[in-house]
């Protein structure tokens, strides 16, 4: 499940996840950012994040890209800014792909400390 839904986002092999707020990504700094969306995941599904490949010309990298089964909140987005200027995210901005994978015979669902995420959530 994803909320809120948004058609546009809606691509054949992926779905693109948007930022909230207004967001001006540093040239050479890694930047935390919330998804707008909330997503949960059922056991029998995962899922990988990518850079849209028109942010990733600019520079923009994505770290961490792996959403466990069973996960559930906004996700944490490690964006780095590789380019040579900085780069401005809007609201309504499409910047990363979650393609979703099944999970053969999943049963385990996550249960970590990023459950319920709402908002960044920093590293330990």
């Amino acid at each position: 499940m994803i909320r809120p839904y948004h058609e546009p986002s809606q691509q054949p092999a992926s779905y693109d996840l948007r930022v909230t707020g207004h967001q001006i990504l540093a040239r050479g700094a890694c930047t935390l950012v919330p998804s707008l969306e909330w997503v949960e995941l059922p056991a029998d599904l995962a899922a990988t994040l990518r850079c849209r490949s028109s942010y990733a010309r600019r520079g923009l990298v994505i770290g961490g890209g792996f959403v466990d089964p069973g996960f559930r909140g906004q996700l944490t987005l490690c964006l780095s800014n590789l380019g040579g200027e900085d780069i401005v995210i809007s609201p309504s901005d499409r910047v990363v792909q979650m393609i979703i994978h099944e999970v053969a015979g999943g049963t385990e669902l996550y249960d970590g400390r990023y459950q319920d995420s709402d908002g960044v959530v920093r590293a330990r």
